[in-house]
C-alpha cells in the first residue's frame, strides 16, 4: 500500500494528512495502486497540460498565465527530480502549496 504521507513529508516535512487525503480522494480511481496514472510524467508534454489544465486551472482556479503554470509546473518537476516515478498526489500536493491552495482539499 502507497503511504501518500510519506511521500510528501520526503519534500513537505509538514504535510497536513487531511490535505493529501483530500488530493488522493480528487484524483480518485486514478490513485490505485499500480496504476500509471497515479504518476506524473514531466517528461510527456500532454501530460504536463493535463497537469496545468485540470488540475491548476480547474480545480485550483488560477488565473495566472500558462507560462507561469507551466514554470510552477516545472520547478515542482525539478524539486522531484530524484524520483523516477512522480506520484501524482506529491506533485500536485507542491503546487497546491506553492499557489496556497492546499485550504481546497481541507487544510
Amino acid at each position: 500500500m502507497v503511504d501518500y504521507v510519506a511521500d510528501v513529508r520526503k519534500y513537505a516535512a509538514d504535510a497536513d494528512e487531511k490535505v493529501v487525503a483530500g488530493i488522493v480522494k480528487h484524483f480518485g480511481i486514478a490513485m490505485r495502486e499500480g496504476s500509471d496514472s497515479s504518476f506524473v510524467a514531466v517528461s510527456d508534454k500532454s501530460e504536463l497540460e493535463r497537469v496545468r489544465e485540470g488540475f491548476l486551472k480547474k480545480k485550483c482556479a488560477l488565473t495566472q498565465t500558462d507560462a507561469d503554470l507551466d514554470a510552477a509546473i516545472k520547478e515542482v518537476g525539478e524539486r522531484m527530480q530524484g524520483e523516477n516515478r512522480k506520484l501524482r498526489s506529491t506533485f500536485c500536493y507542491l503546487l497546491a502549496e506553492k499557489f496556497d491552495k492546499l485550504s481546497l482539499f481541507g487544510g
